[in-house]
């Protein structure tokens, strides 16, 4: 890659979101709520790793710095796609969406 194209590269997130999203990794709420939700503690490493990556690509153009962070975040994109939506979206409105509420009539169940 030439080097015109690695200055004009930023990172996908600021500096600061990767330490921001450590310290709440790490914060008493989530370690709670992670433990409750999932059994264990969450590992808040990845997100210091990222941290120090991003430090080093704006300091020093480090581009082994670079390629960690595009690799991180390309793996974070698609650990998000194999999780399947909980609602089907709509396209349209329902058709009587403008119809009042019937309060008297159980609902079928």
């Amino acid at each position: 890659m030439d080097q015109s194209a690695d200055k004009e590269w930023k990172p996908p997130r600021a500096c600061d979101d990767y330490w921001s999203e450590f310290r709440h990794c790490k914060s008493l709420w989530n370690s709670f709520h992670h433990y409750y939700a999932y059994g264990t503690f969450p590992s808040c490493q990845q997100w210091k790793e990222e941290y120090y990556h991003c430090r080093a690509w704006e300091t020093c153009r480090d581009t082994e710095a670079k390629e960690a962070l595009q690799r991180s975040e390309r793996n974070r994109v698609a650990d998000q796609r194999n999780f399947t939506p909980v609602w089907e979206l709509r396209q349209t409105p329902p058709s009587d969406w403008h119809l009042p509420l019937n309060q008297e009539k159980p609902q079928d169940t």
